[in-house]
């Protein structure tokens, strides 16, 4: 089995406005992770160049032997259009598992397909999301600027955790509310009195990864 060089050699660079690499010169690489409609034609998909040419199957195959603890579950009662902007932000930060709580159907294009490589699971109800927590052990972490709110930069999240987001706008509902261990808020200085349930989402994954793959606390 070859290994793919991290500057693609092999393969026919396109230009600075097209995304991917053409198809491959030469003789293929005999790798079976590789797909040979995409080396016959090129790889244009928003992937890393690890992933250059590699099948689908092989790529969520070799995420899911790194993928963190950390869950990321939003409420979904009003089709919100922020759930496919976490899916797409729950994919780079390798997140085990995105739960859409409430309506089976969301709007995928903020996903820009990254749903194809992340694990999305869908819980009916808050009742449904707080089973799966607990007979994984996972304690529930909302994310909402509410009275009594920890401030997230303090907090020491756990490894394994459910982070829970309500939708743009109302928030976390009471009944969410009432599932999780603790609500954290992110610190804001502006007149706004919330920000975007997606970049809540981003600074709150980001906050997680800062503290357990980097070592750090969430303050100093």
């Amino acid at each position: 089995m070859h290994e793919l060089s991290s500057d693609l050699r092999g393969a026919d660079m396109v230009g600075p406005s097209e995304v991917g690499v053409g198809p491959w010169a030469g003789d293929p690489p005999d790798d079976p992770r590789l797909d040979p409609e995409l080396l016959a034609e090129g790889d244009r998909r928003n992937v890393v160049d690890k992933y250059r040419y590699w099948k689908l199957e092989a790529i969520v195959e070799d995420l899911d032997r790194q993928r963190n603890p950390f869950h990321v579950a939003i409420e979904n009662w009003q089709h919100d259009l922020n759930i496919g902007s976490v899916v797409r932000t729950a994919n780079a930060f390798l997140a085990a598992e995105v739960h859409i709580v409430g309506n089976r159907k969301w709007n995928r294009r903020g996903a820009m397909v990254t749903d194809r490589y992340q694990h999305v699971r869908h819980q009916p109800t808050l009742a449904d999301l707080a089973s799966y927590a607990r007979s994984h052990e996972l304690p529930v972490i909302g994310i909402d600027n509410l009275p009594g709110s920890v401030p997230l930069e303090t907090y020491d999240l756990p490894r394994e955790c459910v982070l829970l987001f309500g939708q743009e706008g109302p928030g976390l509902t009471d009944d969410a509310h009432a599932i999780c261990t603790a609500v954290l808020s992110i610190a804001q200085f502006g007149s706004t009195r919330s920000i975007n349930a997606s970049a809540a989402a981003a600074i709150a994954m980001h906050a997680w990864i800062r503290r357990h793959t980097f070592g750090q606390p969430s303050s100093s």
